[in-house]
């Protein structure tokens, strides 16, 4: 019965989708112009960053927080040219949010845009995860975690997964790399900032877990789940960045393969399994067309057709290859 509704719930929610696909199909990282809010404000060192962000498909709550703390900083300069105080500001961060929605992306830009504005020396970002911070006995951990944030100065520590480092209890070494990572942030808290990325529920949970780190981390960014058209639009894009295109009927096919992922609640919201998707798509593309007696032309080598795109038996392999 459970699956009699299910699959009911799927043919429903086909029936719901609108294709656009001769829209879609044409769509290119070109085709999206910056959309931030201070334009007219932005210096030319800025303006790129903005103009990347803004080419990021969706994610709008966590664009217009970026442009907020863009605006405060420029302000803080300006209050300082007419002798107003100049207030000091925290912006370690928490990022929380499912896979592939943007998060390490994001975090460059931010170090980017914190090192032309003034507040970081070099702007680089460092990514590691618990087994980087993580010792093998006492005193391991502390050391691991001081050398890779002396090497993160000038720029950010982007800690992902970090609520692992609070899964082990109070014996585990991810404690002592939490215990070392406050004490670090207060004392190089003029050159440094660290961003704790992961899931939701998890982020809050390791939040919960040291009574310390909420009011060190002031700003909280929510990474929401990408929409099937907005996984859509990331395809199309990834696609036209390769000089390849999709026809209206591959991007139908498309939609009903993310949408069964989104139901079934595996893999959805994910640009990483759009990616690997794609990725798969071209390379099936190059075998149909090296099938063929005669060479191709220039626009059959651009197209991607639906018999390109992934069959339902071979899911299962672009799952395994983003878990």
């Amino acid at each position: 019965m459970e699956d009699k509704k299910r699959q009911i719930t799927i043919n429903d929610a086909r029936m719901n989708i609108t294709f656009k696909a001769q829209d879609e199909a044409k769509l290119v990282a070109s085709d999206i112009e910056p959309r931030s809010p201070f334009s007219s404000h932005l210096t030319d060192p800025i303006k790129d960053l903005f103009h990347e962000l803004d080419e990021m498909v969706g994610l709008e709550k966590v664009k217009s927080l970026i442009y907020e703390i863009y605006a405060l900083l420029q302000i803080e300069k300006l209050r300082t040219e007419v002798n107003l105080k100049a207030n000091t500001h925290v912006y370690h961060m928490v990022f929380k949010g499912n896979p592939g929605t943007g998060k390490t992306t994001v975090a460059r830009i931010v170090a980017k845009l914190f090192q032309r504005m003034g507040v970081l020396s070099k702007g680089h970002l460092i990514e590691v995860e618990r087994a980087d911070l993580v010792g093998e006995y006492i005193g391991h951990t502390a050391q691991k975690t001081r050398d890779l944030v002396k090497k993160a100065l000038g720029g950010i520590l982007f800690i992902d997964e970090a609520y692992s480092l609070a899964r082990g209890g109070d014996k585990d070494f991810g404690k002592e790399a939490i215990d070392c990572l406050v004490k670090m942030m207060e004392d190089k808290h003029e050159d440094l900032i660290i961003i704790l990325a992961g899931y939701p529920d998890e982020m809050d949970m390791l939040l919960d877990s040291n009574t310390g780190l909420p009011s060190r981390f002031p700003i909280k960014i929510e990474f929401s789940d990408y929409t099937v058209d907005e996984l859509v639009l990331i395809a199309a894009k990834m696609a036209g960045e390769r000089d390849y295109t999709l026809t209206s009927e591959t991007i139908e096919k498309l939609k009903l393969i993310i949408l069964d992922e989104i139901i079934d609640e595996t893999v959805f919201s994910n640009a990483r399994f759009v990616r690997n998707i794609i990725e798969k798509s071209i390379r099936h593309q190059a075998v149909r067309l090296m099938g063929r007696p005669i060479k191709p032309t220039r626009q059959e080598l651009m197209t991607i057709l639906p018999r390109d795109i992934l069959e339902a038996d071979e899911i299962q392999t672009v799952k395994s290859a983003i878990s």
